[in-house]
């Protein structure tokens, strides 16, 4: 049999494109995964207490396009959540983003949008165009607060300093002069109300798709034959690591279950100061589930290593230029659509994800 696309990698790119190539223009499709499961790093499954788990870190589902809203939810209902989280340093728990409420848990007494916006002028470090992650903050809020939130957090997950990293890495993270204690601002804010695994399972349903899990790509090619190959996985291991690998970020999860409704106060507390992880997740907080126990997992960042999981492109100068090498090979590549954020060395968010997929299959069906 001949494939029209063999598809490598179950994430969301590759469960995407599968369903919209297979449902709208009835084309074959094999998706290839190495691991044991679908939906990529936002596989999820209960544990033994019952919590149902985000594996591989908390997936916040969140956008602005409803687009890609209504595409989703041809496969799932939704658990509408507001994602709220909490920074531990100084011996306490603080509202972050900072927002009106952080300023007035640092002056210990009430405040106005008014006064933070004075003080926030006056502790702002002028820097009219930031060029990297540290002087984007100072340049909003000033070094007592970057030191308090953000430089230790952005060192233990990157292994670099912010003035290593772009603008972009602290960049996205609101500052707010208002009580909107928000984690994320986009206008929807849901959870798959079965979860992710549930609403992959559903994507890929369709009879002209086969999914085969733990099936490496490079021993698939040898004998699958296919018209169209669409590649998810990173781009530095499709040319062999020819140029060098990339560099990456990887994480370890320390799960643990305790026999309470609750452990801590919201969904996700950061350690920017304290201790080898930068949070604790409790992801029951935004399910909903109700259960007596719960379980929390705390997250260490790791150097990542050729053969890891490659969780986060390093979002710095020097791996951008290397990418863009990359990137070139890539363009010269016959019927090979290079889609996703490892493939695209990218630092997308999800809704981003399935937006590009969305924005690939119009490509390939104008063909």
């Amino acid at each position: 049999m001949t494939w029209d696309y063999l598809i490598v990698g179950a994430g969301f790119a590759g469960a995407v494109l599968a369903e919209r190539l297979a449902s709208q223009l009835g084309a074959t499709c094999l998706v290839l995964d190495r691991r044991d499961h679908l939906a990529g790093n936002a596989f999820d499954s209960t544990d033994r207490a019952g919590v149902r788990l985000h594996r591989y870190g908390p997936h916040y589902f969140r956008t602005n396009s409803q687009r890609v809203v209504d595409y989703l939810s041809a496969f799932t209902a939704w658990h509408p959540v507001e994602y709220k989280i909490l920074s531990w340093t100084h011996g306490r728990y603080w509202q972050f983003p900072i927002n009106l409420n952080t300023f007035e848990q640092l002056l210990g007494r009430p405040s106005t949008t008014e006064e933070m916006e004075r003080t926030l002028t006056e502790w702002r470090v002028p820097i009219a165009e930031p060029r990297n992650s540290e002087e984007v903050i100072l340049s909003q809020v000033g070094e007592r607060l970057y030191e308090m939130f953000f430089r230790g957090y952005t060192r233990k997950q990157w292994q670099r300093d912010p003035r290593e990293l772009d603008a972009s890495v602290c960049g996205r993270i609101p500052i707010r002069t208002n009580r909107d204690d928000r984690y994320l601002g986009e206008k929807f804010q849901a959870l798959p109300a079965d979860g992710y695994t549930a609403m992959f399972a559903k994507i890929l349903a369709h009879p002209k798709i086969e999914v085969r899990l733990r099936s490496d790509f490079r021993e698939a090619r040898q004998h699958v034959r296919y018209r169209h190959l669409i590649y998810t996985g990173p781009i530095d291991e499709y040319f062999d690591h020819s140029l060098g690998p990339l560099p990456y970020r990887s994480l370890r999860f320390e799960p643990e279950t305790i026999e309470r409704e609750f452990f801590q106060p919201a969904v996700q507390v950061n350690y920017p100061n304290d201790h080898d992880f930068t949070r604790i997740v409790e992801i029951k907080h935004a399910t909903g589930q109700v259960l007596p126990a719960t379980t929390i997992v705390r997250e260490y960042p790791l150097a990542y290593a050729p053969g890891g999981e490659p969780f986060y492109p390093i979002p710095a100068p020097d791996a951008r230029a290397l990418y863009q090498r990359y990137a070139e090979r890539a363009a010269s590549e016959i019927d090979v659509s290079f889609v996703g954020r490892l493939a695209t060395y990218r630092y997308y968010n999800m809704d981003q994800v399935v937006a590009s997929a969305l924005t690939e299959f119009e490509k390939l069906s104008a063909r």
